[in-house]
């Protein structure tokens, strides 16, 4: 099987998206749901068990310890992900101004992250039409490669033909299955309840993720954090590290999230019976879109493949993306490294900046280490947090200031 596939085209979890269009390509429908569903399944479950972890025993000497050495180690990991998103996105100057400007528009000016996508998505357009090799896609993971004969034929993977009732079948039942339980919270719990914020929240996210995990994190963190107040600066880091050392896609940090978020304000239910229940809503709405999206859509992305309108509007928001990450390492960078911060807020400007002389020099260390680690010995992030947990345990059990 040699085929591109569509994870750029829709919105989403590029890799649950490759999870179901691959199970699709394979055995339809039922492929689709099976691939997409176990794939994802593994890591709710780990996340979910390491959530209540964290809310049990987060506060212990050793949890701490381990924590402190994980949050810096994650500063450098989205480091790494700014430097490898751009290697493969930023192929001309024009492109690189979209990063630029992407990351001005959120870090210094406050430019809500779907304003941002949608402006990106526009300029792309527009600048193609003025001049197209200014944003000629540069392929990325979408494009074909040479390579070996596939082990299955094109001719033998599962086709369906575009159809008005297909459609407004999937339309239908997949929009009832993403919408009803968001309902069914805001019957029983009330529109304004933690449950129902969360539900139509995240479901709002999985309409503008592109680009992975890394490029709506920002937005999540600082909606969660400073409007929701679901949970801290602090845990929004200690739940990426989680994430991050979990099998299944990063963007499952925000089952920790809402677990969090409702642990503390549960409503008429048990504080773990509200935290299991919001994690389990928020994981539905935040996948149930991949599978409409693709079933949906896959039987038009050939179609859409060869539009190069709507190529270079992707390429714009790809570009932005790249920005977008640089947006939440220096997010997570400026809540892990500091013990301090300010905000400015004046006129256009709204930005957060840390206080120079309030850094906290073990985090630090760490997060040299690990940035170390990753870019000159090429450690695997998984090696690198484990490396740096122990090292945050030791600076803790040594009392070591700023753990």
């Amino acid at each position: 099987m040699r085929r591109r596939y569509p994870a750029m085209l829709l919105p989403g979890p590029e890799a649950q998206q490759l999870a179901i269009y691959v199970g699709w390509l394979l055995n339809g429908l039922r492929g689709g749901l099976v691939a997409g569903t176990l794939f994802v399944l593994p890591g709710v479950v780990a996340l979910l068990a390491l959530s209540a972890v964290y809310v049990g025993f987060g506060d212990t000497t050793v949890v701490t310890a381990l924590f402190a050495g994980l949050a810096p180690a994650v500063v450098a990991v989205v480091v790494q992900a700014v430097w490898r998103v751009a290697g493969r996105a930023l192929t001309s100057r024009t492109l690189v101004a979209f990063a630029v400007l992407a990351f001005l528009s959120l870090a210094v000016l406050a430019v809500p992250f779907p304003v941002v996508v949608a402006l990106a998505a526009l300029a792309g357009w527009a600048v193609h039409r003025w001049r197209p090799t200014l944003v000629e896609p540069a392929g990325g993971h979408g494009a074909a490669t040479d390579g070996p004969e596939p082990l299955i034929a094109d001719d033998a993977l599962h086709h369906d033909q575009p159809s008005g009732r297909r459609t407004a079948t999937i339309l239908a039942i997949g929009l009832a299955a993403w919408f009803i339980p968001v309902a069914m919270f805001a019957i029983l719990t009330g529109t304004d309840s933690v449950y129902t914020q969360q539900g139509l929240f995240f479901s709002g996210t999985a309409v503008v993720t592109f680009g992975g995990a890394y490029a709506v994190l920002a937005f999540v963190a600082q909606r969660a954090v400073e409007h929701y107040a679901w949970l801290s600066a602090g845990d929004m880091v200690r739940g990426l590290a989680l994430a991050e050392s979990t099998p299944g896609p990063l963007i499952m940090v925000v089952q920790f999230v809402a677990f969090l978020g409702a642990y503390s304000n549960p409503g008429s239910l048990d504080p773990w019976v509200a935290g299991v229940a919001a994690s389990l809503l928020t994981t539905w709405v935040t996948f149930v879109p991949c599978f409409l999206f693709i079933l949906f859509g896959a039987p038009y992305v050939e179609r859409l493949r060869g539009n190069r309108s709507l190529s270079a509007a992707l390429t714009g928001i790809t570009a932005a993306v790249v920005g977008v990450i640089a947006n939440l390492g220096l997010y997570f960078a400026v809540h892990t490294l500091f013990s301090e911060v300010h905000e400015i807020d004046a006129g256009p400007v709204h930005m957060t900046l840390p206080d120079l002389g309030a850094v906290r020099p073990v985090p630090l260390v760490i997060a040299v280490l690990a940035a170390a680690l990753i870019f000159w010995r090429r450690w695997s992030v998984l090696r690198v947090l484990g490396v740096c947990a122990g090292l945050g345990l030791i600076a803790g059990l040594a009392g070591l200031p700023g753990v």
